[in-house]
């Protein structure tokens, strides 16, 4: 923990541009939240937001020279996609407080019970 010592009249630290920016750029490395680095700079929480939307203001924050956008590829298809008509039968049934459920017709008994229940207590 850094610790400074106050001579004369000032009572506030100087904070330079580089400082604050080396101390927002810390928020999220290794899961770091805004308290933890907030703690180890002995500053508030405060002092991180406002430091925040000042260099906003500036367009100088988030840094956009260390901003990387990755190209993902596409996720792999499941398979043909089935036409709307050979989907499984649904189901409906209206409970006893005015409630329904719509589901598939193969549910085993012990999942319907589940999910009667489930939608009754509701």
């Amino acid at each position: 923990m850094r610790h400074e010592v106050i001579v004369g009249v000032e009572r506030r630290r100087r904070w330079r541009a580089e400082e604050k920016l080396s101390i927002l750029d810390e928020v999220g490395l290794n899961g770091a939240t805004v308290s933890d680095v907030a703690r180890r700079h002995d500053i508030t929480r405060q002092h991180i937001y406002q430091w925040r939307q000042e260099f906003r203001r500036k367009g100088l924050w988030p840094r956009s020279a260390e901003t990387v956008f990755l190209s993902l590829p596409p996720p792999p298809c499941e398979g043909p996609s089935r036409p709307a008509d050979s989907q499984r039968p649904e189901v409906e049934i209206m409970l006893g407080n005015g409630r329904s459920l719509r589901c598939v017709s193969d549910l085993s008994p012990e999942r319907l019970q589940h999910l009667i229940r489930a939608v009754e207590t509701a």
